[in-house]
């Protein structure tokens, strides 16, 4: 957007007043479909003969003709964009509407946006909007009430802006020729007295009057009487339509109209003799431009005595400081291809320099990997870019899997649903081949598993919708994994070729030593088996087919692994079939007729009904008392059985249950298991959560955050930690107020407000800490019944079916802080709220410096079927990116987030939505 400066400055070096600027966008340059509005119809209809009304007796036109009396007619208009008489977009209308009263004046009212199909920047100069009422005539027939036509440019280019009367010419079709018979300026002598007072509207509008509150106020009052009485004495109609307001940054903007090359000079041949041959040349490749890129990427250019100036090093700086979503430019490309000789010692200009290889050219290729190995080792961050689509090369990406497995467990453990992600990448034939050859491989027998460890000779690990993965142990024998170390050089476990170690074999060796990882890639991958089984998508069922082949390959491992890869393969074997016979379960209690507290009580009485385990030597097990078992959801807590008389059943629709797990030391876990639902959203949020928790945490930032657990177990089920809490909008309603809330569970009388210090510090960091997360992360649909709060003061968000920008409410705030949360804190002029501002400000800036690693994580999410990403793939990581304001600094962008609060306590559209909310939860109560 561009601001024109001409005719306001009055002396050297002035820079005019922001409200005397001139603030405009180029059509060319806006990318948006046009939007009018059509607001009400007003005025009286020519009357019809008699002789019209015997022959046609659809006509319900009175005998006066007025409109504002018609009460049977169900008019609506149609839009359509017309350029040199011709139609260049297709006809849009409104929905019908009837005879309505407003404020004393009968008309008939839309007050509708209608959407064209055309966008600002293919608009051509001379075109015009050709509108036309219609009244229903009959089925399916409608004839023309009246039609205009007006230019949607003026006689300065500038895009219409503002509130119009059209005048309205009866019983025709609005005329979008080049001589209109519709034109929408009404009759000379009603439109001299409107058109003086429009000009003067407009004057005002555009700060060129002196705004007196109390008078404008009067004087818009008596022009609008002064127009309702000129457009009476005239026999015409009258259509009010409103054109859209384009502002960024609380700034107005005129859309001018500007042609892309539209200043570039037009060649005109003055003598008609000469002809134009077509050159097939035009678009083969420049062979100038060929060589000059030949010079500039010659094996010579970036010698080792190559040093840049002080100008090219600050140029190398900014460019490797580019985030993720920007493309490099030709040169740019060119410059580190030029300099990749000093930049290898500098760890971060790796994935930018990959980025500038032309793979496709051997000389190139074969520099690139040779300088691969004599690079500065990059860290696990980087590499996580380098399994994203845009690097195939094996060579580069098998560089990136020795990156990560210099990475603990635990911090694999934070990218492993990514990891999982980025296998869509790999090769799939090497990965088909991994199978055949750990098949293959011949090792040492191994004794056969007893007690605990013994397995059937069948053991069905996934039943993925119409897939059922069923791996035999046939005669295969084990083989005993000594060490990491042996395991990680031995290529044979899991089919590895070569030397260099593909993601997917990576992946499977890990998690064959971690029983973490071991769980949580087990369900991951399972769920990405049964995305295929339910599409008729080749490209999708291909890649359902690999995750197929992945998790029999992880299977085998753990079959051909030590007595511990055993009992693993056979502990994920118990929870699929737990899983199942809970899935079973669910679906029989939502088929179940009875109301809540029947399904609850036979909830209870299903979870103690005994059942055959299906083994050879067949034991009754039920839900209450089981072998025990890692939980799903978290590995780490061992199970024996469910509590049968804690179970319970929310009261949303589908009802999911709540399950309280005995644990072998004697504690207790309580679950949500929710059937019918996809959790796959909130498992990546709550993934993100943690991982930012963790680099707070890390900067010794503690924000008491509850990054509760979440586990996808299909695309239809899933598991849930529960946590105790109350929602906002409850404590409210039963204590009052937060500090009210506070007081209750944790009073002091020796610290402010009778709170104790710790519960207020708690609730003023988790505040904080959420608040900047959910903005980041762009969560919609906040309100109090999403909010929960713990009796230790620690806040927290739950329900995220919104992200990335997403909001099924208008105009919601940045962030979720309403005056009741900052009422909790004491106040907008408390200590405590300027602690709060204090830690959002930290916490924002200690996140930033993390941004390449959480748009790295987004990025190789866009292709997995979360929904909020599956909407626009392509706009993910743009949309997180934008977030971090990396184009600021650490100064400009810490006030950026304080506009933000601002901005957010003060939202008083927020404040009716949420009353708005309260009033629609207290009816569906």
């Amino acid at each position: 957007m561009s601001d024109a400066q001409s005719g306001f400055n009055h002396g050297q070096n002035t820079r005019p007043p922001i409200s005397d600027r001139f603030h405009y966008v180029y059509s060319c340059d806006l990318d948006a479909n046009i939007t009018i509005k059509i607001c009400s119809l007003e005025g009286t209809l020519p009357k019809r003969r008699y002789l019209e009304l015997l022959e046609d007796p659809n006509l319900k036109f009175n005998d006066t003709g007025d409109v504002d009396t018609e009460r049977d007619s169900h008019m609506f208009t149609t839009v359509q964009i017309f350029e040199g008489g011709k139609p260049i977009s297709l006809r849009i209308q409104t929905s019908y509407r009837h005879y309505v009263t407003s404020q004393g004046r009968s008309l008939h009212y839309w007050n509708e946006w209608l959407k064209l199909p055309i966008r600002f920047s293919d608009l051509p100069r001379r075109a015009v909007a050709v509108v036309t009422v219609w009244d229903t005539h009959g089925p399916g027939k409608a004839i023309p009430v009246g039609g205009s036509t007006i230019p949607l440019f003026g006689k300065h280019g500038t895009f219409k802006q503002g509130r119009r009367d059209l005048c309205v010419w009866p019983d025709v079709q609005g005329d979008g020729s080049l001589n209109t018979k519709t034109p929408y300026k009404s009759p000379e002598r009603v439109d001299q007295q409107m058109t003086r007072l429009s000009k003067l509207a407009k004057k005002h509008r555009e700060g060129h009057m002196t705004k007196v509150d109390w008078l404008d106020r009067l004087t818009f009052r008596e022009i609008e009487v002064i127009n309702e009485k000129e457009k009476r004495k005239d026999n015409c109609m009258y259509l009010m339509v409103e054109f859209p307001r384009v502002a960024y940054k609380d700034l107005d903007y005129a859309v001018v109209y500007f042609e892309k090359d539209g200043d570039e000079p037009v060649y005109v041949l003055a003598n008609p003799d000469l002809v134009l041959v077509p050159d097939h040349e035009l678009l083969e490749s420049n062979l100038i431009e060929e060589k000059h890129h030949k010079l500039v990427r010659s094996l010579r250019a970036g010698q080792h005595d190559l040093k840049p100036n002080a100008a090219v090093r600050d140029q190398l700086a900014s460019i490797i400081n580019y985030p993720l979503s920007k493309q490099l430019t030709e040169e740019e490309e060119d410059l580190v291809w030029k300099f990749r000789s000093y930049l290898k010692h500098q760890k971060k200009a790796l994935t930018k320099f990959l980025r500038c290889v032309k793979w496709e050219r051997a000389q190139e290729r074969t520099v690139a990997l040779q300088l691969l190995d004599k690079w500065a080792p990059i860290d696990a961050t980087d590499a996580l870019e380098l399994l994203s689509p845009r690097f195939q090369n094996p060579t580069v990406r098998s560089y990136a899997v020795n990156i990560l497995d210099q990475s603990t467990d635990e911090t694999l453990v934070l990218y492993l649903l990514q990891l999982v992600q980025a296998l869509k990448y790999e090769n799939f034939e090497n990965i088909r081949e991994g199978l055949e050859a750990v098949k293959r491989s011949d090792n040492p027998p191994n004794p056969r598993p007893s007690g605990k460890d013994q397995e059937n000779t069948t053991t069905t690990l996934s039943k993925s919708g119409a897939q059922s993965i069923e791996l035999t142990q046939e005669n295969t024998n084990g083989t005993s994994l000594k060490t990491p170390q042996s395991q990680r050089e031995s290529s044979k476990l899991s089919g590895s070729a070569g030397n260099e170690l593909d993601l997917a074999t990576f992946l499977i060796q890990r998690a064959c030593q971690n029983s973490t990882l071991a769980n949580y890639f087990y369900w991951y991958v399972l769920v990405e088996c049964e995305e295929g089984s339910e599409t008729a998508d080749s490209e999708r069922m291909k890649v359902s087919e690999m995750y197929v082949t992945v998790l029999r390959r992880f299977s085998v491992a753990l079959l051909k692994g030590n007595r511990q890869c055993r009992l693993r393969r056979a502990q994920l074997a118990g929870q699929q079939k737990f899983i199942d016979r809970l899935v079973r379960m669910m679906k029989i209690l939502q088929k179940d007729g009875g109301n809540r507290k029947k399904k609850i009580d036979k909830l209870r009485a299903m979870l103690c009904v005994e059942k055959e385990d299906g083994s050879e030597n067949a034991e009754k097990m039920t839900f209450t008392s089981f072998d025990p078992l890692p939980l799903p959801i978290d590995p780490e807590i061992k199970v024996n059985g469910i509590i049968a008389e804690q179970a319970t059943l929310f009261k949303s629709n589908l009802m999911p249950a709540k399950l309280t797990f005995r644990t072998i030391d004697g504690q207790t876990y309580t679950t949500i298991f929710k059937n019918g639902d996809d959790l796959r959203q909130d498992q990546l949020v709550l993934q993100i959560i943690t991982l930012m928790d963790k680099l707070l945490q890390k900067e010794n930032l503690d924000l008491k955050l509850t990054p509760y657990k979440v586990l996808a177990t299909s695309s239809k089920h899933g598991l849930m930690q529960f946590v105790d809490s109350m929602p906002v909008a409850e404590v409210l309603n039963s204590e009052g107020s937060i500090q009210n809330f506070f007081r209750k569970h944790q009073p002091s009388s020796k610290d402010p407000y009778g709170i104790d210090h710790d519960v207020m510090d708690t609730y003023v960091k988790s505040c904080a800490g959420y608040c900047v997360i959910t903005y980041l992360l762009g969560v919609g649909d906040r309100h109090l019944d999403n909010l929960l709060l713990r009796k230790s003061g620690a806040l927290f968000h739950i329900d995220f079916g919104y992200i990335l920008g997403r909001d099924p409410k208008l105009l919601p705030p940045p962030m979720k802080l309403s005056k009741e949360m900052v009422e909790g804190m004491g106040g907008m002029s408390s200590p405590h709220y300027q602690d709060f501002r204090k830690h959002c400000y930290t916490a924002f800036l200690h996140i930033r410096r993390h941004a390449n690693l959480i748009l790295n994580l987004f990025s190789l999410m866009t292709d997995a079927s979360v929904p909020d990403i599956a909407l626009e793939p392509d706009k993910t990581v743009k949309k997180v990116q934008d977030k971090f304001l990396l184009e600021l600094s650490d100064e400009e962008a810490v006030r950026n987030m304080q506009s933000l609060i601002d901005e957010s306590v003060s939202a008083l559209f927020a404040v009716l939505v949420e009353q708005a909310h309260k009033v629609a939860q207290y009816w569906r109560k």
